[in-house]
Order: C-alpha cells, then sequence, then structure tokens
C-alpha cells in the first residue's frame, strides 16, 4: 500500500493547535530567564540566587510534566492541556500584582512549571495522529513551539523598560494565552486511535526497561542544555561581556533561533537518517561547541560558537522524539512526560552549575568545559546502544517488518508489555 506524504497524514489543525499551545506556554515558562536581570535591580542576588531564580521555573515543569503525562494517557491531552492553560494563567496573575519579596517571586518562578508541563499534551496531541514514518516531523512541528523562547528573549525587557516595571510583563502575558486558548478548544482533536489508558502497575513496569533511562539521559542533554541556557545566557551575557539588559536578551534570542528553528529539521533528517545516527553527529557538535566556549572568545565569536551549539541541542531535541515513538509508541503519553520530566531536571541543573562554579572560580570556563563533557558523553552512549537497537526493534522499525512490536513500545526482551 502507498504510504501517504505527511500533509495527506494527520490532522494540521490539531498539529497547528499544539504547537501554538507549545508556543505560548514555553514563552511563559521561561519569561523569567531574560528578566532576571532587570529584576534583579529591585531584588540583589548573588550568581547562585540568580541561577536558582531561573531554574525554578525548569524544575516545576519537570515535575509537573509527569502529572501531564499521566493526565495525557487518561484522560487525553486536548484536555489536559486546557487545565495546563487555565492553572498557568495563575502565576502571571501572582507576578503582575502580588509580588512584594524574592521569597515570593520564588513561588511564581515554581508555578511557571505548569506552563512548561505543556510538553507532555502537546506532543502526544500532535503524534498520536502521525504513523511511523511521520512522526519526526509531526513531533518536530510540535516541538519547535519551544521557540515562544525567542518571544520571551526579544520583548520581556523591552516591555519591561518601556512600562518601567517587569511586574507588567507578566500582565500582558496573559493575553496571549487566552488566546490559545480559545483556539486550541475550537480546533483541537484527540486523536482516534490514541491508544486506550493503561494500568497504573503496567506503567511502573515501563521504567524497568533500560530504554527508557537512555531516553530520558539523551533528553537531559538535548533539551536540558536548550532550555538551562536559553534561561542563562542572558545573565552569562550580562555578567561576562558587560551587555545592557536588553542588548543581553537580544544575544540571547539568537542563540535560541538557532535551537527553536532546528528541532523539526532534526525531526526530518531522523525520519530520513535514523534519529540514533542524527544524535551521534548532533551530540559531537554541541560538545565541540561549549568546549570552544568555555575560552570565553571575544563576543562575536562566543555568540556563534552558542548559536551552532543550540542548534545541535534544538535538533537533538527532534532525533530524540523521533524515537521514542518507534519503541514506546503504546505509551507515548507517559514517555513524553517522563522522557520531558528528565530534559527538565537537565535544564534545571544547568544554571545552578555554572552559577555555582562562577560564584567559586570567578569564571564561567569550568561551567562550559562540564556541559561539554557531558555532550561528549551522551555521545558515547548512543553510539553503544545503537549497536543493541540495530539488532532489535530500530531495526525492524527501520525495515518495516515487526511494524506493531515497534509501534506498540514492545521489543523480544520487554514482551510482557
Amino acid at each position: 500500500m502507498e504510504r501517504k506524504s505527511f500533509w495527506q497524514s494527520g490532522d494540521k489543525k490539531t498539529l497547528l493547535s499544539a504547537f501554538l499551545y507549545f508556543d505560548v506556554s514555553f514563552m511563559i515558562w521561561v519569561l523569567i530567564g531574560p528578566l532576571a536581570v532587570v529584576i534583579a535591580a529591585d531584588y540583589p542576588m548573588d550568581p547562585v540566587q540568580k541561577a536558582n531564580l531561573v531554574a525554578l521555573p525548569i524544575l516545576g515543569g519537570s515535575v509537573l510534566r509527569l502529572v501531564f503525562g499521566f493526565l495525557s494517557d487518561y484522560i487525553g491531552p486536548k484536555l489536559t492541556a486546557q487545565i495546563g492553560m487555565v492553572i498557568s494563567i495563575v502565576p502571571l496573575v501572582m507576578g503582575w500584582q502580588f509580588v512584594n519579596s524574592l521569597e515570593q517571586l520564588y513561588i511564581v518562578a515554581l508555578l511557571l512549571g505548569f506552563a512548561g508541563a505543556s510538553f507532555a499534551a502537546a506532543l502526544p496531541l500532535a503524534g498520536q495522529w502521525y504513523p511511523k514514518e511521520h512522526q519526526g516531523l509531526a513531533m518536530g512541528i510540535a516541538g519547535a513551539g519551544n521557540s515562544g523562547t525567542v518571544f520571551s528573549t526579544l520583548f520581556a525587557n523591552r516591555l519591561a523598560m518601556h512600562y518601567g516595571s517587569w511586574e507588567i510583563v507578566f500582565g500582558l502575558a496573559i493575553i496571549p494565552i487566552v488566546t490559545v486558548l480559545i483556539l486550541f478548544t475550537l480546533f483541537a482533536r484527540n486523536s482516534p486511535s490514541r491508544p486506550e489508558p493503561r494500568k497504573p502497575a503496567e506503567y511502573a513496569l515501563v521504567m524497568k526497561q533500560g530504554d527508557a533511562w537512555v531516553f530520558c539521559a539523551l533528553y537531559a542533554v538535548t533539551f536540558g542544555g536548550f532550555v538551562g541556557l536559553s534561561n542563562y545566557l542572558t545573565i552569562f551575557f550580562n555578567s561576562q561581556y558587560g551587555l545592557a539588559p536588553i542588548r543581553a536578551a537580544d544575544f540571547t534570542t539568537l542563540c535560541v533561533i538557532g535551537g527553536s528553528l532546528f528541532r523539526p529539521i532534526g525531526g526530518y533528517l531522523s525520519d530520513r537518517i535514523g534519529g540514533a545516527r542524527m544524535l551521534t553527529i548532533l551530540y559531537g557538535g554541541a560538545a565541540l561547541m561549549l568546549a570552544c566556549v568555555a575560552f570565553m572568545p571575544p563576543l562575536p565569536v562566543v555568540l556563534a560558537l552558542l548559536f551552532v551549539g543550540m542548534m545541535c541541542l534544538g535538533a537533538g531535541n527532534g532525533s530524540v522524539f523521533q524515537l521514542v515513538p518507534l519503541r514506546f509508541g503504546r505509551e507515548l503519553g507517559l514517555m513524553t512526560g517522563i522522557v520531558g520530566a528528565a530534559g527538565g531536571l537537565g535544564g534545571y541543573a544547568l544554571p545552578l552549575v555554572l552559577g555555582q562554579l562562577y560564584k567559586s572560580v570567578g569564571s564561567y570556563a569550568p561551567g562550559f568545559l562540564c556541559l561539554s563533557a557531558v555532550a561528549a558523553g551522551a555521545m558515547g552512549l548512543i553510539i553503544v546502544k545503537q549497536i543493541g537497537w540495530r539488532k532489535g526493534w530500530l531495526s525492524r522499525s527501520d525495515s518495516g517488518n515487526g511494524a506493531p512490536a515497534a509501534a506498540s513500545g514492545v521489543s523480544t526482551a520487554s514482551a510482557k508489555l
């Protein structure tokens, strides 16, 4: 039977809705990152406190992705997304009207994690509409909603300076999320082929499989690197190169664009040459770029290095999620939450590592060398693991033989699931 093209399969309205939901949610999730330099004028912070402030939304998102992944399986990704958008309005109102101390701002930052959990609903909503040969591109397009970071880094500090208040930025962010909530409600649909919910005891068995932990580790590096740097680079450019808040955020925007635009490209290329092969290349590229950044070259050079490094990490996000549906198709909602949570934890750790090492030694060089080593370690992991995968589920998926096993996420070694 002739395969349909990407645009002939699936549901385009739902795919666009998933993208918009993820995009506006991501914008809100990372809102504090670019604003941190401006906020520090009202609430003076040392490097570790700044790192903690921008890391807390990522921590909240990583934990809540597990919850959203579970809900996506049980009540459907559409309703889960609607609940997430409604709750995400709460910290925006708090940040706009009710913050009077750094401690209260920490609470707002943590609650912004509800927006970050959108990942665990947006990707299953889109991915469940598409056959496995188009999973990489579908998940990449939906996941390209991380481009919402661009809106935060480009406009947050400008709006804060224009209105003379960083608090008003939280209030203005309510407008786009309410707009998207209305559009999403009208146009998004759950896939009719959405898998039936599994029993809670069966979900526990997923985490007994080594591949689940491997995907968690891989995504902790790609997504954790992308979102962690997206939130921290404004602080980095301000501290290391002395850039003013708006200019520092503009430079961050350029780096974020590289990661955002290349996520769907990473998924598309992974559909063509395989996610494992793509990841080997991308981890190597990221490791090299981050190692070069550690030498703190002139600003134009470091900008180019970070752009390419973020490009590799962003494309890597798409490549990881080209593989996940092939291996865990029946548990896609849950695995999206689990793997997404691991990515969030990686993003939570990154600012803390950079901030703590900068405070301790007065230089960002050790921090970026650590990040480079982690990316190199991920490259080694994927090289080793794909040898076994190509003898099992990945080989069957590539050839089209044994498709039911690949689609259900059941390998020979895990037939009990």
